[in-house]
Protein backbone atom coordinates (compact mmCIF):
# COMPACT_ATOMS: atom_id res chain seq x y z
CA UNK A 1 0.00 0.00 0.00
CA UNK A 2 1.43 3.36 -1.03
CA UNK A 3 1.01 6.39 1.13
CA UNK A 4 0.94 9.84 -0.47
CA UNK A 5 4.09 11.80 0.18
CA UNK A 6 3.76 14.92 2.29
CA UNK A 7 4.34 18.07 0.39
CA UNK A 8 6.72 20.53 1.97
CA UNK A 9 5.14 23.93 2.60
CA UNK A 10 5.96 26.56 0.05
CA UNK A 11 8.37 29.18 1.30
CA UNK A 12 8.57 32.68 -0.14
CA UNK A 13 11.64 33.19 -2.26
CA UNK A 14 13.82 35.89 -0.76
CA UNK A 15 15.23 38.28 -3.33
CA UNK A 16 18.96 38.66 -3.00
CA UNK A 17 20.27 42.10 -2.10
CA UNK A 18 22.54 43.48 -4.82
CA UNK A 19 24.84 46.50 -4.42
CA UNK A 20 26.02 48.47 -7.47
CA UNK A 21 28.75 51.10 -7.05
CA UNK A 22 28.43 54.33 -9.04
CA UNK A 23 31.76 55.18 -10.67
CA UNK A 24 30.67 58.11 -12.82
CA UNK A 25 27.67 60.50 -12.93
CA UNK A 26 24.58 59.07 -14.61
CA UNK A 27 20.80 59.00 -14.52
CA UNK A 28 19.40 56.07 -12.52
CA UNK A 29 17.50 54.30 -15.34
CA UNK A 30 20.47 54.37 -17.71
CA UNK A 31 22.78 53.20 -14.93
CA UNK A 32 20.58 50.19 -14.15
CA UNK A 33 20.16 49.22 -17.79
CA UNK A 34 23.95 49.27 -18.21
CA UNK A 35 24.57 47.30 -15.01
CA UNK A 36 21.80 44.75 -15.62
CA UNK A 37 22.17 43.74 -19.29
CA UNK A 38 20.20 40.53 -18.68
CA UNK A 39 17.07 42.56 -17.85
CA UNK A 40 14.90 44.40 -20.36
CA UNK A 41 14.23 48.12 -20.15
CA UNK A 42 10.61 47.33 -19.21
CA UNK A 43 11.73 45.08 -16.36
CA UNK A 44 14.07 47.75 -14.98
CA UNK A 45 11.27 50.33 -15.11
CA UNK A 46 9.02 47.89 -13.27
CA UNK A 47 11.67 47.47 -10.54
CA UNK A 48 11.71 51.21 -10.03
CA UNK A 49 7.91 51.39 -9.97
CA UNK A 50 7.76 48.63 -7.34
CA UNK A 51 10.21 50.49 -5.08
CA UNK A 52 12.91 47.85 -4.95
CA UNK A 53 15.65 50.29 -5.95
CA UNK A 54 17.48 52.24 -3.24
CA UNK A 55 20.13 54.91 -3.72
CA UNK A 56 22.28 54.86 -0.59
CA UNK A 57 19.53 54.82 2.07
CA UNK A 58 16.68 56.30 0.05
CA UNK A 59 14.14 54.39 -2.06
CA UNK A 60 13.39 56.22 -5.30
CA UNK A 61 11.14 55.60 -8.32
CA UNK A 62 12.55 58.44 -10.47
CA UNK A 63 13.96 57.28 -13.80
CA UNK A 64 16.05 60.45 -14.10
CA UNK A 65 17.37 60.45 -10.52
CA UNK A 66 20.92 61.91 -10.85
CA UNK A 67 23.62 59.62 -9.53
CA UNK A 68 26.95 60.89 -8.24
CA UNK A 69 30.30 59.15 -8.15
CA UNK A 70 30.69 57.15 -4.93
CA UNK A 71 27.00 56.44 -4.35
CA UNK A 72 25.69 52.88 -4.08
CA UNK A 73 22.52 51.64 -5.79
CA UNK A 74 20.87 48.70 -4.06
CA UNK A 75 18.33 46.22 -5.39
CA UNK A 76 16.06 44.57 -2.81
CA UNK A 77 17.79 46.30 0.08
CA UNK A 78 16.58 45.14 3.46
CA UNK A 79 14.20 47.67 4.95
CA UNK A 80 15.11 49.39 8.15
CA UNK A 81 12.74 50.95 10.66
CA UNK A 82 15.30 53.49 11.73
CA UNK A 83 14.15 57.06 11.26
CA UNK A 84 16.58 59.64 9.90
CA UNK A 85 18.59 61.31 12.64
CA UNK A 86 19.40 64.99 12.74
CA UNK A 87 21.47 66.96 15.18
CA UNK A 88 19.17 69.23 17.14
CA UNK A 89 15.82 68.06 15.79
CA UNK A 90 13.66 65.03 15.04
CA UNK A 91 10.79 64.41 12.63
CA UNK A 92 7.55 63.85 14.54
CA UNK A 93 5.21 63.48 11.55
CA UNK A 94 5.50 63.51 7.76
CA UNK A 95 3.13 63.06 4.83
CA UNK A 96 2.96 64.28 1.25
CA UNK A 97 2.04 67.82 2.33
CA UNK A 98 3.65 68.69 5.66
CA UNK A 99 6.47 67.82 8.05
CA UNK A 100 6.20 68.41 11.81
CA UNK A 101 9.45 68.48 13.76
CA UNK A 102 10.60 68.94 17.34
CA UNK A 103 13.64 71.18 17.47
CA UNK A 104 16.09 71.72 20.29
CA UNK A 105 16.94 75.03 21.91
CA UNK A 106 19.87 76.63 20.07
CA UNK A 107 18.85 75.52 16.57
CA UNK A 108 17.70 78.21 14.17
CA UNK A 109 14.49 77.68 12.21
CA UNK A 110 16.11 79.19 9.12
CA UNK A 111 19.32 80.97 8.12
CA UNK A 112 20.37 84.32 9.57
CA UNK A 113 23.32 86.63 8.93
CA UNK A 114 25.46 84.66 11.40
CA UNK A 115 24.28 81.10 10.66
CA UNK A 116 23.89 79.96 7.07
CA UNK A 117 23.96 76.18 7.14
CA UNK A 118 23.01 74.43 10.38
CA UNK A 119 19.31 75.24 10.52
CA UNK A 120 16.12 73.19 10.69
CA UNK A 121 15.27 74.45 7.21
CA UNK A 122 18.59 73.44 5.64
CA UNK A 123 18.58 69.96 7.21
CA UNK A 124 15.01 69.27 6.09
CA UNK A 125 15.74 70.65 2.63
CA UNK A 126 18.64 68.23 2.27
CA UNK A 127 16.47 65.42 3.63
CA UNK A 128 13.60 65.82 1.12
CA UNK A 129 16.03 66.15 -1.79
CA UNK A 130 17.29 62.64 -1.07
CA UNK A 131 13.97 61.36 -2.44
CA UNK A 132 13.92 63.74 -5.40
CA UNK A 133 16.42 66.56 -6.12
CA UNK A 134 13.50 68.75 -7.20
CA UNK A 135 11.79 68.57 -3.80
CA UNK A 136 11.56 71.77 -1.78
CA UNK A 137 10.61 72.70 1.77
CA UNK A 138 8.75 75.81 2.96
CA UNK A 139 8.56 77.39 6.42
CA UNK A 140 5.02 77.82 7.74
CA UNK A 141 5.87 79.41 11.10
CA UNK A 142 9.04 79.88 13.16
CA UNK A 143 10.34 79.31 16.64
CA UNK A 144 13.00 81.55 18.12
CA UNK A 145 16.48 80.06 18.17
CA UNK A 146 16.42 79.52 21.94
CA UNK A 147 12.87 78.12 21.98
CA UNK A 148 12.51 74.35 21.76
CA UNK A 149 9.51 72.32 20.62
CA UNK A 150 7.13 71.66 17.75
CA UNK A 151 7.02 73.49 14.44
CA UNK A 152 5.68 72.76 10.97
CA UNK A 153 6.99 72.95 7.40
CA UNK A 154 5.13 72.63 4.10
CA UNK A 155 6.28 70.55 1.14
CA UNK A 156 4.98 72.95 -1.50
CA UNK A 157 4.39 76.67 -1.95
CA UNK A 158 0.67 76.00 -2.39
CA UNK A 159 0.41 74.23 0.98
CA UNK A 160 2.47 76.93 2.68
CA UNK A 161 0.22 79.68 1.33
CA UNK A 162 -2.95 77.78 2.27
CA UNK A 163 -1.79 77.36 5.87
CA UNK A 164 -0.49 80.92 6.26
CA UNK A 165 -3.54 82.52 4.64
CA UNK A 166 -5.96 80.91 7.09
CA UNK A 167 -3.49 80.45 9.96
CA UNK A 168 -5.90 81.34 12.77
CA UNK A 169 -8.53 79.00 11.31
CA UNK A 170 -6.05 76.22 10.52
CA UNK A 171 -4.41 76.14 13.95
CA UNK A 172 -6.61 74.55 16.58
CA UNK A 173 -4.12 74.80 19.44
CA UNK A 174 -0.63 76.13 20.10
CA UNK A 175 0.39 75.44 23.67
CA UNK A 176 3.70 76.16 25.38
CA UNK A 177 5.27 75.39 28.73
CA UNK A 178 7.23 78.31 30.11
CA UNK A 179 9.53 78.76 33.09
CA UNK A 180 9.46 82.35 34.37
CA UNK A 181 11.31 84.13 37.14
CA UNK A 182 9.50 84.61 40.44
CA UNK A 183 6.27 83.23 41.89
CA UNK A 184 3.27 84.21 39.74
CA UNK A 185 0.47 85.13 42.13
CA UNK A 186 -2.53 84.83 39.78
CA UNK A 187 -3.41 81.21 39.07
CA UNK A 188 -4.32 82.18 35.51
CA UNK A 189 -4.71 85.25 33.37
CA UNK A 190 -4.78 86.85 29.93
CA UNK A 191 -2.38 89.46 28.56
CA UNK A 192 -3.52 91.67 25.68
CA UNK A 193 -1.45 94.35 23.99
CA UNK A 194 -0.39 95.72 20.60
CA UNK A 195 3.17 94.71 19.77
CA UNK A 196 5.67 96.98 18.03
CA UNK A 197 9.36 96.72 17.18
CA UNK A 198 11.97 99.40 17.90
CA UNK A 199 15.11 100.24 15.91
CA UNK A 200 17.11 97.72 17.97
CA UNK A 201 14.71 94.97 16.75
CA UNK A 202 13.28 94.54 20.26
CA UNK A 203 9.54 94.01 20.53
CA UNK A 204 7.51 95.96 23.09
CA UNK A 205 3.87 96.41 24.10
CA UNK A 206 1.55 99.31 23.50
CA UNK A 207 -1.78 99.57 25.30
CA UNK A 208 -3.19 101.85 22.61
CA UNK A 209 -5.65 99.90 20.44
CA UNK A 210 -4.42 99.31 16.88
CA UNK A 211 -1.02 100.80 17.72
CA UNK A 212 0.85 97.75 16.42
CA UNK A 213 -0.17 94.09 16.01
CA UNK A 214 -2.76 92.84 18.47
CA UNK A 215 -1.43 90.00 20.64
CA UNK A 216 -3.39 87.86 23.11
CA UNK A 217 -1.70 85.38 25.48
CA UNK A 218 -3.47 83.12 28.00
CA UNK A 219 -1.52 81.56 30.85
CA UNK A 220 -2.12 79.16 33.73
CA UNK A 221 0.25 78.32 36.59
CA UNK A 222 1.17 74.63 36.71
CA UNK A 223 3.63 74.76 39.60
CA UNK A 224 5.72 77.30 41.49
CA UNK A 225 8.75 77.47 43.76
CA UNK A 226 10.14 80.51 45.55
CA UNK A 227 12.25 81.54 42.57
CA UNK A 228 10.43 80.18 39.51
CA UNK A 229 7.00 79.35 38.12
CA UNK A 230 6.07 76.81 35.45
CA UNK A 231 3.21 78.03 33.24
CA UNK A 232 1.05 76.60 30.50
CA UNK A 233 0.65 79.29 27.85
CA UNK A 234 -1.81 79.27 24.95
CA UNK A 235 -1.71 81.76 22.11
CA UNK A 236 -4.70 83.36 20.46
CA UNK A 237 -2.34 85.20 18.09
CA UNK A 238 1.15 84.35 16.89
CA UNK A 239 3.31 87.47 16.98
CA UNK A 240 7.08 87.77 17.04
CA UNK A 241 8.44 87.23 20.59
CA UNK A 242 4.84 87.43 21.90
CA UNK A 243 5.23 85.18 24.95
CA UNK A 244 8.59 86.69 25.88
CA UNK A 245 7.21 90.25 25.78
CA UNK A 246 4.00 89.38 27.64
CA UNK A 247 5.83 87.55 30.43
CA UNK A 248 8.00 90.61 30.86
CA UNK A 249 4.83 92.75 30.94
CA UNK A 250 3.45 90.82 33.94
CA UNK A 251 6.76 91.17 35.75
CA UNK A 252 7.93 87.58 35.30
CA UNK A 253 10.37 87.32 32.37
CA UNK A 254 11.12 83.94 30.81
CA UNK A 255 14.16 82.49 32.57
CA UNK A 256 17.29 82.69 30.45
CA UNK A 257 15.78 85.44 28.28
CA UNK A 258 18.25 88.27 28.90
CA UNK A 259 16.87 90.25 25.94
CA UNK A 260 13.54 90.68 27.75
CA UNK A 261 14.70 91.23 31.30
CA UNK A 262 15.67 87.83 32.73
CA UNK A 263 18.43 87.87 35.35
CA UNK A 264 18.81 84.12 35.80
CA UNK A 265 19.57 81.15 33.53
CA UNK A 266 19.34 78.06 35.75
CA UNK A 267 18.76 75.48 32.98
CA UNK A 268 21.29 76.69 30.43
CA UNK A 269 18.64 77.67 27.88
CA UNK A 270 15.58 79.86 27.57
CA UNK A 271 12.65 78.38 29.49
CA UNK A 272 10.26 78.25 26.55
CA UNK A 273 9.03 75.03 24.89
CA UNK A 274 6.34 74.64 22.20
CA UNK A 275 4.65 71.57 23.67
CA UNK A 276 1.41 71.15 21.66
CA UNK A 277 0.62 71.83 18.01
CA UNK A 278 -2.82 70.97 16.63
CA UNK A 279 -4.02 72.01 13.18
CA UNK A 280 -6.48 71.26 10.41
CA UNK A 281 -4.70 69.41 7.62
CA UNK A 282 -4.69 71.61 4.47
CA UNK A 283 -5.58 68.68 2.18
CA UNK A 284 -7.52 66.07 4.16
CA UNK A 285 -9.22 68.53 6.50
CA UNK A 286 -8.55 66.19 9.45
CA UNK A 287 -7.50 67.63 12.81
CA UNK A 288 -3.97 66.49 13.68
CA UNK A 289 -2.58 66.93 17.19
CA UNK A 290 1.01 66.50 18.34
CA UNK A 291 2.43 66.94 21.81
CA UNK A 292 5.76 66.48 23.56
CA UNK A 293 6.55 65.92 27.26
CA UNK A 294 7.40 68.84 29.52
CA UNK A 295 11.24 69.00 29.47
CA UNK A 296 12.67 67.40 32.61
CA UNK A 297 14.88 70.39 33.40
CA UNK A 298 11.75 72.62 33.41
CA UNK A 299 10.15 70.43 36.09
CA UNK A 300 13.31 70.10 38.14
CA UNK A 301 13.66 73.77 39.07
CA UNK A 302 10.06 74.15 40.33
CA UNK A 303 10.10 71.18 42.70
Amino acid sequence: MKYPQKKSPLRPVKSKEIALKVTEPSELLQFLIAKLPEKSRTTVKSMLAHKVVTVDDMITTKFDFPLKRGQVVYLNKKKTDEKPRFRGMRIVYEDASVIVIEKASGLLSMASETEKTRTAYSMLSEYVKRFDPKNLIFIVHRLDRDTSGLMMFAKSKKIQEALQKDWNESVVERSYVVVVEGMVESAEGTVTSWLKENKALVMYSSQTPDDGQKAVTNYKVIKSSKQFSLLEVKLETGRKNQIRVHMKDIGHPVTGDKKYGAKLNPIGQMGLHARVLSFKHPVSGKILRFDTPVPGKFLKIVR
